[in-house]
């Protein structure tokens, strides 16, 4: 017989799938986003603000900034 999943039972899971997406991030991240400081470029540069804005709006929407500002 199988169980439907509970509100906790789906909550811990994608938690668990965000702690594992935050580890992967930190690890780039303290790995220079797997680029090497004498060949940084433009292209480089364009992708890590892309990232960044994409983060921007994830903290924003968690901690009710920006645009998610009451």
């Amino acid at each position: 017989m199988n169980k439907k999943p509970t509100a906790i039972d789906v909550f811990i899971a994608r938690k668990a799938e965000i702690d594992t997406m935050l580890k992967r991030l930190q690890a780039f991240s303290d790995n220079h986003f797997d680029t090497a400081p004498d060949e940084v470029n433009w292209g480089d540069v364009g992708s890590l603000g892309h990232v960044a804005e994409q983060l921007k709006e994830i903290t924003d929407f968690v901690f009710g900034e920006g645009e998610y500002a009451e």
